[in-house]
Order: structure tokens, then C-alpha cells, then sequence
């Protein structure tokens, strides 16, 4: 039996259908990825997997039970990080886990609950300071450490890593993947580097919708039946001229600097153009600077499945 299914859960807002009539599961022990567009509804599926909303239609069940027949059980279950953390920033962070540790009713075993989300979290060196002296990177560290105070069953992570800089990135997907080891976790981003390097499985939403499931290498598997090849040069008719090649299925512009001009050319992962362009760069008295080719990832099935971009 999954711990989490989703069965044809939709969800509106006025004439705006945020869900649409989504379906999955998700095992025990699994780390999720949940990906999409801004708008994708990402952040209104985990609300209601979490209960702060209601869906209009469907069901969402809990270790096979419907949330409405045991919600303070699953609440109890359940840890999440919402996507803007919110904290008393004027408590110091040992005031504020305790003051969650009371509102989660642990009592006998507090001090070594909050222990080991300190350990787990790293949060040691700042334990005694106010959590508004705080960097974001260690602000992020102790809504992680809330989130998993009660040693919860499933946790729910939306956005952990928006708005820090690469550095502090390191650093929560590292302790992602730690907490992974112990938790069922669904973590939604906007990071595709993140979601690959912590996950074991990825969704993918669009509109509401579930567009892509399944493994991140199957995913990125996928992708990888299309090639893309980058060509700088200087001359006449580029773009024209490489968009006429047998076999390339998308020519685009991505550069025109100085005399140079640089194209991206999409082909199967069956064709090796780079002969033929060669070839042509030659007929066509070109300058060549680059040609190098590169296999799909999950960047480019993301973009064909939801023509988004994303951040590296």
C-alpha cells in the first residue's frame, strides 16, 4: 500500500482550474521531485495533501485512509516547509523548536527531539541566536528542522532552496538528501540539477495536469532521443542554411555578436550532423568557431513538455 494517493483531485479558484484532476502515488521511502511552471500547481497540490485546502473533487488518501477520516492523526504525520517560511524571527532558534515542540504536543521526549533536528538540520552553531540574525540559508535550516521536529511519516517541502545563493544550495540538497534517508519526501523546485541530484523520482505538472512521471534516469532517458548541436561561425545565411540540413528538426538563434553568429540545431540522437555541417560551413566559405554536440537532459524534456524554462 502507497503512503500517499491522489485520485482525480481538482482544485479551483473562481473560473481558474488550478488542479485538474490529478492521479498519483507515492511508496514509502521515495524522495519526489514535483515540478513545474510557475502556476503549474505545484504549491496547491502539496496545501492540500497538508490540509490547509480542501479539494473540490477527488480524494487523497493517507497510508489508505481518506484525509477527512483521520486529519489530526495525519497531521500529526506530516511535516512541511512551506515555499515562504514563515518564522518568529524575534525568538532564538531553541525558543522557537520549543515553542513547536509544545504545539505538537511532544512532551516526554522534547529535549531529544529537538536534538536531533538540531543534529539533523545543523543548526548547532546558531541554537542560541535570534532567528532574524539569521542568514536565509540558516533560516531555510531551521523550517527544515520544524518541519521534521515530530519525526513525521511524509515530508513536504515546497521551494526549500528559493532565493539562496549557490553556495547555501550545496548545502540544503545536501541535507535533503540526508533527511531522505529517514523521511518519504516530496520536495517541489524550480532547480532541475536539485530535483535530479536528490530525487529518485520525478512529476512533472503543467496546467494542472500530470505530464511526466516516473524515475529521473527513465525521465532523462527520454530526453536524451534528440541531441542538440551548438554552431558558432561568421558568414552569410546561417541560420537559413542550417535549417535546410537533412535531419535537423529546429534551428534557433541563440547569439550575434561582433561578425559571429551562434545556432542551436535540435536533431534525433540517431543522426550525427556535425559532418554535414562541417561540410556545409565549408560550401558556404563560413568561419567556424564551434561545433559541439550535447545529448538531451532533463532540462529539454522539460521545456518540451511544458515550453518553460528553468533554472540550472
Amino acid at each position: 500500500m502507497a503512503l500517499l494517493d491522489l485520485k482525480d483531485v481538482s482544485k479551483s479558484f473562481g473560473t481558474v482550474n488550478a488542479v485538474d484532476k490529478v492521479s498519483c502515488s507515492v511508496d514509502r521511502g521515495q524522495v519526489v521531485g514535483f515540478l513545474g511552471p510557475n502556476g503549474a500547481g505545484k504549491s496547491t497540490t502539496m496545501r492540500m495533501i497538508t490540509q490547509f485546502l480542501e479539494a473540490d473533487s477527488g480524494s487523497i488518501l493517507f497510508d489508505g485512509s481518506p484525509l477527512e477520516d483521520n486529519s489530526v492523526e495525519v497531521k500529526r504525520r506530516v511535516g512541511y516547509l512551506p515555499e515562504n517560511n514563515p518564522l518568529y524571527r524575534d525568538m532564538i532558534v531553541s525558543e522557537y523548536l520549543d515553542f513547536i515542540g509544545d504545539l505538537r504536543g511532544i512532551n516526554s521526549n522534547r529535549r531529544s527531539a529537538i536534538d536531533d533536528a538540531v543534529a539533523s538540520t545543523g543548526l548547532e552553531s546558531v541554537f542560541y541566536r535570534p532567528i532574524g540574525d539569521l542568514s536565509k540559508g540558516f533560516r531555510q535550516r531551521v523550517g527544515l528542522a520544524q518541519a521534521i521536529l515530530h519525526r513525521p511519516d511524509l515530508l513536504i517541502l515546497d521551494e526549500p532552496s528559493e532565493g539562496l545563493d549557490p553556495n547555501q544550495r550545496v548545502g540544503i540538497r545536501a541535507l535533503i538528501s540526508d533527511l531522505g534517508r529517514e523521511h518519504t519526501v516530496i520536495l517541489s523546485t524550480h532547480v532541475l540539477s536539485e530535483a535530479q541530484t536528490s530525487c529518485s523520482r520525478l512529476l512533472i505538472i503543467n496546467q494542472g495536469k500530470i505530464v511526466a512521471d516516473g524515475p529521473v534516469d527513465e525521465l532523462v532517458a527520454r530526453a536524451e532521443g534528440k541531441v542538440t548541436i551548438t554552431v558558432e561561425a561568421s558568414g552569410a545565411g546561417i541560420e537559413s542554411a542550417l535549417g535546410s540540413v537533412e535531419g535537423a528538426l529546429d534551428v534557433e538563434l541563440t547569439g550575434n555578436r561582433d561578425d559571429r553568429t551562434t545556432a542551436v540545431v535540435t536533431a534525433s540522437s540517431s543522426d550525427d550532423l556535425r559532418p554535414t555541417i562541417f561540410n556545409l560551413a565549408k560550401e558556404k566559405d563560413w568561419t567556424l568557431y564551434e561545433l559541439h554536440q550535447e545529448s538531451g537532459s532533463l532540462e529539454d524534456l522539460f521545456r518540451q513538455i511544458t515550453g518553460e524554462e528553468v533554472d540550472g
